[in-house]
């Protein structure tokens, strides 16, 4: 494989925003990878520990909010502001929660229900798949 054809693969990688790239050709396989980006001026927090398990009791009366895209979870709309949402607060049908950063643009999700914040279980500057659960809500 010549360096124009691997230059041409991190192009590649660039242009449409992938994480990793494998190509094999006959006795040839490279693979390249790199970190997603982050929003300029945005730092990744660094992950906390797990939190504690709620009882299937409980978790049945909650309302999940799910990630209704595929992109990067965050809780403020910059590094140094305050998170929309914590554990704990009240939160209105329509209020903003959260961040989802797709294809370089900041998309507001809101909530769907009225209630409480029971739990955060998306890490921030995390990537998020769709309908990856974000948020357990007591209605």
């Amino acid at each position: 494989m010549h360096v124009k054809e691997i230059r041409a693969l991190i192009e590649l990688l660039r242009e449409h925003g992938l994480t990793e790239i494998e190509v094999e050709r006959e006795d040839v396989r490279i693979r390249l990878r790199r970190e997603p980006p982050t929003p300029s001026g945005v730092t990744p927090v660094p992950v906390s520990p797990a939190p504690e398990p709620l009882r299937d009791e409980r978790r049945q009366h909650l309302v999940t909010i799910e990630a209704p895209m595929v992109g990067t979870f965050y809780r403020a709309a910059s590094p140094d502001a305050e998170a929309y949402v914590r554990e704990g607060d009240a939160i209105k049908e329509g209020q903003v929660i959260c961040l989802i950063e797709a294809m370089k643009l900041m998309n507001e999700i809101e909530s769907k229900v009225s209630g409480r914040i029971i739990r955060v279980l998306a890490e921030n500057g995390q990537p998020v798949e769709y309908g990856q659960p974000l948020f357990l809500v007591e209605p």
